[in-house]
């Protein structure tokens, strides 16, 4: 039976960019299932005792950058490490995520759209002209996603994504499940790949 992977993630997060594609070729390729499922990173900062990137020592922040930089090259990625608009709100964004697949469509081109946007285009992707524009170069009507994105309906998406994830232990984005077993960060898709080809049984923490 083909596997389901929980795919974690926000789109304020340069992580999440930077292993997309990635992440999507890897499902490909095993003939699995992404199940996109945006969350609150913020909310799940609280439970796993990490702190916003501001709040971070400075060497970790050097570090970080430095980081990024290696990862972009390995991808093959464009990226601006200190963009423009960033630290930014990425609750609109992600809620139009859940108000696609709410109404049973594809997010994905969408998405990688607007993880470009904000780290190698220096869009503003808190912004609803932003985003009604991403929206309609993935082929959706802007205004009712974006409507859609604002109703309770959809914020529980979100919000009962977030407790899913704590759950899990993802403690962190891009995150992804697979039988419970938790791989937290884009580098770590290679291990998910060995999970997935080996068919092995989920490593747990309560041995």
């Amino acid at each position: 039976m083909p596997a389901t992977i929980d795919y974690f993630l926000t789109c304020a997060s340069p992580w999440v960019y930077l292993g997309h594609d990635a992440a999507q070729a890897l499902a490909a390729r095993h003939g699995a299932t992404l199940k996109v499922r945006p969350v609150n990173l913020g909310e799940m900062f609280k439970v796993s005792g990490q702190v916003g990137l501001a709040d971070r020592p400075a060497v970790r922040q050097r570090y970080r950058l430095i980081e990024l930089q290696r990862h972009a090259a390995s991808r093959g990625k464009p990226i601006n490490v200190r963009p423009k608009h960033f630290p930014t709100n990425p609750a609109l964004a992600d809620l139009t995520i859940c108000a696609i697949l709410a109404d049973g469509g594809n997010p994905m081109d969408y998405m990688g759209k607007v993880f470009a946007a904000l780290w190698a285009q220096e869009q503003n992707v808190a912004d609803e002209t932003t985003l009604a524009f991403l929206l309609s170069a993935s082929g959706f009507t802007p205004k009712d996603v974006l409507a859609r994105a604002q109703t309770a309906e959809v914020a529980e998406m979100r919000a009962k994504n977030t407790q899913d994830a704590i759950d899990a232990d993802a403690t962190g984005v891009p995150s992804f499940v697979l039988n419970g077993e938790p791989f937290w960060g884009q580098d770590r898709l290679d291990l998910l790949d060995e999970a997935l080809a080996s068919g092995r049984a989920p490593y747990k923490a309560d041995i």
